[in-house]
Protein backbone atom coordinates (compact mmCIF):
# COMPACT_ATOMS: atom_id res chain seq x y z
CA UNK A 1 0.00 0.00 0.00
CA UNK A 2 1.13 3.58 -0.62
CA UNK A 3 1.61 6.18 2.08
CA UNK A 4 -1.46 8.02 3.39
CA UNK A 5 -2.98 10.51 1.00
CA UNK A 6 -2.06 14.17 1.37
CA UNK A 7 -4.96 16.54 1.96
CA UNK A 8 -3.05 19.81 2.49
CA UNK A 9 -4.23 22.72 0.28
CA UNK A 10 -0.65 23.37 -0.80
CA UNK A 11 -0.61 19.95 -2.43
CA UNK A 12 -2.81 21.31 -5.22
CA UNK A 13 -0.97 21.47 -8.52
CA UNK A 14 1.24 18.51 -7.62
CA UNK A 15 1.47 15.09 -9.18
CA UNK A 16 2.54 13.56 -5.89
CA UNK A 17 5.57 13.19 -3.63
CA UNK A 18 8.61 11.09 -4.48
CA UNK A 19 10.83 10.39 -1.48
CA UNK A 20 9.11 13.36 0.15
CA UNK A 21 9.99 15.63 -2.77
CA UNK A 22 7.08 17.40 -4.52
CA UNK A 23 6.53 16.50 -8.16
CA UNK A 24 4.70 19.12 -10.25
CA UNK A 25 1.83 17.85 -12.37
CA UNK A 26 3.07 19.72 -15.43
CA UNK A 27 3.86 16.54 -17.35
CA UNK A 28 0.51 14.99 -16.45
CA UNK A 29 -1.35 18.04 -17.71
CA UNK A 30 0.75 18.08 -20.90
CA UNK A 31 -0.06 14.44 -21.67
CA UNK A 32 -3.75 14.84 -20.93
CA UNK A 33 -3.90 17.90 -23.20
CA UNK A 34 -2.13 15.96 -25.96
CA UNK A 35 -4.66 13.15 -25.65
CA UNK A 36 -7.64 15.50 -25.66
CA UNK A 37 -6.45 17.33 -28.77
CA UNK A 38 -5.06 14.28 -30.53
CA UNK A 39 -6.50 12.16 -33.34
CA UNK A 40 -8.31 9.83 -30.92
CA UNK A 41 -9.86 12.57 -28.81
CA UNK A 42 -13.39 11.55 -29.87
CA UNK A 43 -12.87 8.13 -28.25
CA UNK A 44 -11.96 9.61 -24.86
CA UNK A 45 -14.40 9.83 -21.95
CA UNK A 46 -16.58 12.91 -21.50
CA UNK A 47 -14.63 15.55 -19.54
CA UNK A 48 -15.64 15.61 -15.89
CA UNK A 49 -17.09 12.09 -15.94
CA UNK A 50 -15.97 9.27 -13.68
CA UNK A 51 -14.32 7.61 -16.68
CA UNK A 52 -12.43 10.84 -17.40
CA UNK A 53 -11.18 10.99 -13.82
CA UNK A 54 -10.06 7.36 -14.13
CA UNK A 55 -8.13 8.25 -17.29
CA UNK A 56 -6.42 11.05 -15.38
CA UNK A 57 -5.49 8.61 -12.62
CA UNK A 58 -4.13 6.11 -15.14
CA UNK A 59 -1.94 8.69 -16.90
CA UNK A 60 -0.80 10.03 -13.52
CA UNK A 61 0.35 6.56 -12.46
CA UNK A 62 2.30 6.16 -15.70
CA UNK A 63 4.07 9.48 -15.13
CA UNK A 64 4.73 8.62 -11.47
CA UNK A 65 6.22 5.28 -12.47
CA UNK A 66 8.51 7.00 -14.95
CA UNK A 67 9.55 9.61 -12.38
CA UNK A 68 10.30 6.93 -9.81
CA UNK A 69 12.46 5.02 -12.26
CA UNK A 70 14.25 8.17 -13.40
CA UNK A 71 15.26 8.81 -9.80
CA UNK A 72 16.25 5.17 -9.36
CA UNK A 73 18.29 5.16 -12.56
CA UNK A 74 20.15 8.25 -11.38
CA UNK A 75 20.88 6.70 -7.99
CA UNK A 76 22.23 3.57 -9.69
CA UNK A 77 24.20 5.59 -12.27
CA UNK A 78 22.52 3.72 -15.09
CA UNK A 79 23.06 4.58 -18.75
CA UNK A 80 19.51 5.05 -20.00
CA UNK A 81 20.76 5.55 -23.55
CA UNK A 82 21.65 1.84 -23.53
CA UNK A 83 17.94 0.94 -23.14
CA UNK A 84 16.55 1.18 -26.69
CA UNK A 85 12.83 1.52 -27.47
CA UNK A 86 10.83 -1.70 -27.40
CA UNK A 87 7.33 -2.87 -28.24
CA UNK A 88 5.93 -5.37 -25.76
CA UNK A 89 3.97 -8.37 -26.91
CA UNK A 90 0.54 -9.04 -25.42
CA UNK A 91 1.78 -11.55 -22.86
CA UNK A 92 4.48 -9.21 -21.54
CA UNK A 93 2.05 -6.30 -21.36
CA UNK A 94 -0.46 -8.36 -19.38
CA UNK A 95 2.19 -9.64 -16.97
CA UNK A 96 3.50 -6.14 -16.32
CA UNK A 97 0.07 -4.51 -16.12
CA UNK A 98 -1.15 -1.71 -18.35
CA UNK A 99 0.41 1.15 -16.34
CA UNK A 100 3.85 -0.42 -16.04
CA UNK A 101 3.74 -1.61 -19.65
CA UNK A 102 3.01 1.93 -20.86
CA UNK A 103 5.82 3.34 -18.73
CA UNK A 104 8.18 0.59 -19.92
CA UNK A 105 7.52 1.35 -23.58
CA UNK A 106 7.65 5.10 -23.11
CA UNK A 107 10.61 5.59 -20.78
CA UNK A 108 14.24 4.56 -21.23
CA UNK A 109 14.72 4.98 -17.48
CA UNK A 110 12.08 2.35 -16.76
CA UNK A 111 13.74 -0.06 -19.18
CA UNK A 112 17.18 0.63 -17.70
CA UNK A 113 15.96 0.00 -14.15
CA UNK A 114 14.16 -3.13 -15.30
CA UNK A 115 17.40 -4.49 -16.78
CA UNK A 116 19.37 -3.68 -13.64
CA UNK A 117 16.77 -4.99 -11.17
CA UNK A 118 16.39 -8.27 -13.06
CA UNK A 119 20.05 -8.78 -14.02
CA UNK A 120 20.49 -11.73 -11.66
CA UNK A 121 17.05 -13.30 -12.00
CA UNK A 122 17.23 -16.97 -12.95
CA UNK A 123 14.92 -19.97 -13.12
CA UNK A 124 15.43 -23.23 -11.23
CA UNK A 125 17.33 -26.00 -13.06
CA UNK A 126 14.32 -28.31 -12.85
CA UNK A 127 12.30 -25.82 -14.89
CA UNK A 128 14.99 -25.74 -17.56
CA UNK A 129 15.05 -29.52 -17.96
CA UNK A 130 11.26 -29.72 -17.86
CA UNK A 131 10.93 -27.45 -20.90
CA UNK A 132 13.41 -28.61 -23.56
CA UNK A 133 13.34 -26.75 -26.87
CA UNK A 134 11.69 -28.75 -29.67
CA UNK A 135 13.86 -29.50 -32.70
CA UNK A 136 13.40 -27.50 -35.91
CA UNK A 137 10.81 -28.96 -38.27
CA UNK A 138 11.83 -30.26 -41.71
CA UNK A 139 9.68 -28.87 -44.52
CA UNK A 140 9.33 -30.22 -48.04
CA UNK A 141 9.56 -27.74 -50.89
CA UNK A 142 6.83 -28.89 -53.25
CA UNK A 143 5.85 -28.01 -56.80
CA UNK A 144 2.20 -28.74 -57.64
CA UNK A 145 -0.19 -27.81 -60.46
CA UNK A 146 -1.57 -25.15 -58.09
CA UNK A 147 1.80 -23.56 -57.35
CA UNK A 148 4.84 -23.95 -55.13
CA UNK A 149 4.76 -24.11 -51.36
CA UNK A 150 6.47 -25.61 -48.32
CA UNK A 151 4.73 -28.26 -46.26
CA UNK A 152 5.34 -30.42 -43.24
CA UNK A 153 5.32 -34.03 -44.55
CA UNK A 154 3.03 -35.01 -41.69
CA UNK A 155 0.32 -32.70 -43.05
CA UNK A 156 0.26 -34.25 -46.55
CA UNK A 157 -2.08 -37.05 -47.67
CA UNK A 158 -0.44 -40.33 -46.60
CA UNK A 159 -0.34 -41.81 -50.11
CA UNK A 160 1.24 -38.67 -51.59
CA UNK A 161 3.82 -38.43 -48.82
CA UNK A 162 4.76 -42.09 -49.31
CA UNK A 163 5.08 -41.66 -53.09
CA UNK A 164 7.31 -38.60 -52.70
CA UNK A 165 9.57 -40.44 -50.26
CA UNK A 166 9.94 -43.36 -52.66
CA UNK A 167 10.63 -41.26 -55.76
CA UNK A 168 13.99 -39.63 -56.61
CA UNK A 169 14.07 -35.90 -55.79
CA UNK A 170 12.67 -33.78 -58.62
CA UNK A 171 10.38 -36.55 -59.88
CA UNK A 172 6.72 -35.75 -60.35
CA UNK A 173 4.46 -38.28 -58.64
CA UNK A 174 0.70 -38.78 -58.50
CA UNK A 175 -1.14 -40.58 -55.71
CA UNK A 176 -4.86 -40.67 -54.92
CA UNK A 177 -5.46 -37.80 -57.31
CA UNK A 178 -2.69 -35.61 -55.85
CA UNK A 179 0.26 -34.56 -58.03
CA UNK A 180 3.46 -33.01 -56.70
CA UNK A 181 7.21 -32.85 -57.14
CA UNK A 182 9.60 -32.79 -54.21
CA UNK A 183 12.07 -30.08 -55.18
CA UNK A 184 14.03 -30.08 -51.91
CA UNK A 185 13.81 -29.65 -48.15
CA UNK A 186 14.52 -26.95 -45.65
CA UNK A 187 14.48 -26.57 -41.89
CA UNK A 188 12.25 -24.09 -40.14
CA UNK A 189 13.76 -21.35 -38.06
CA UNK A 190 14.90 -22.52 -34.63
CA UNK A 191 11.87 -22.63 -32.32
CA UNK A 192 11.58 -20.25 -29.43
CA UNK A 193 13.63 -21.32 -26.44
CA UNK A 194 11.13 -22.23 -23.68
CA UNK A 195 13.70 -21.48 -20.99
CA UNK A 196 14.23 -18.00 -22.45
CA UNK A 197 10.48 -17.39 -22.29
CA UNK A 198 10.38 -18.65 -18.70
CA UNK A 199 13.27 -16.39 -17.77
CA UNK A 200 11.62 -13.38 -19.40
CA UNK A 201 8.42 -14.04 -17.44
CA UNK A 202 10.41 -14.44 -14.21
CA UNK A 203 12.11 -11.10 -14.87
CA UNK A 204 8.77 -9.39 -15.35
CA UNK A 205 7.45 -10.86 -12.10
CA UNK A 206 10.56 -9.74 -10.23
CA UNK A 207 10.33 -6.23 -11.62
CA UNK A 208 6.64 -5.87 -10.79
CA UNK A 209 7.37 -6.92 -7.20
CA UNK A 210 10.25 -4.49 -6.94
CA UNK A 211 8.18 -1.68 -8.43
CA UNK A 212 5.18 -2.34 -6.20
CA UNK A 213 7.46 -2.15 -3.15
CA UNK A 214 9.15 1.02 -4.40
CA UNK A 215 5.82 2.69 -5.13
CA UNK A 216 4.46 1.81 -1.70
CA UNK A 217 7.48 3.14 0.17
CA UNK A 218 8.59 6.08 -1.96
CA UNK A 219 5.48 7.60 -3.53
CA UNK A 220 2.80 9.63 -1.79
CA UNK A 221 -0.39 9.84 -3.83
CA UNK A 222 -2.73 12.80 -3.87
CA UNK A 223 -6.53 12.81 -3.78
CA UNK A 224 -7.86 12.41 -7.30
CA UNK A 225 -4.64 10.84 -8.53
CA UNK A 226 -4.90 7.51 -6.76
CA UNK A 227 -4.30 4.28 -8.62
CA UNK A 228 -7.39 3.74 -10.80
CA UNK A 229 -7.79 0.26 -9.31
CA UNK A 230 -7.68 1.48 -5.70
CA UNK A 231 -10.94 0.25 -4.16
CA UNK A 232 -10.98 3.22 -1.78
CA UNK A 233 -11.16 5.89 -4.46
CA UNK A 234 -14.72 7.03 -5.31
CA UNK A 235 -14.70 6.26 -9.04
CA UNK A 236 -13.68 2.60 -8.69
CA UNK A 237 -17.08 0.98 -8.70
CA UNK A 238 -19.21 -1.03 -11.08
CA UNK A 239 -22.35 0.24 -12.71
CA UNK A 240 -25.23 -2.13 -13.37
Amino acid sequence: MSRPHVHRPEALGLLGLLDGRPLPRTELDRRLAALRTGPRASALPVPGSAEDRQLTRWVAQVVLTESLCEAEAASRSLDCAAAPPVRLDQRAAVELGSITAAAFEGSAAVRAVFADVTAEVDIPPEQRTAHPAPPPALLWQLVTPDGEFDADPATLPLALAAALRAAPPGTEVTADGWTATLRGTRSTAPPADPTAELLAAACRIAFVRWLDHARAHRLTLLPGLEHPGDPAQPDNHHRH
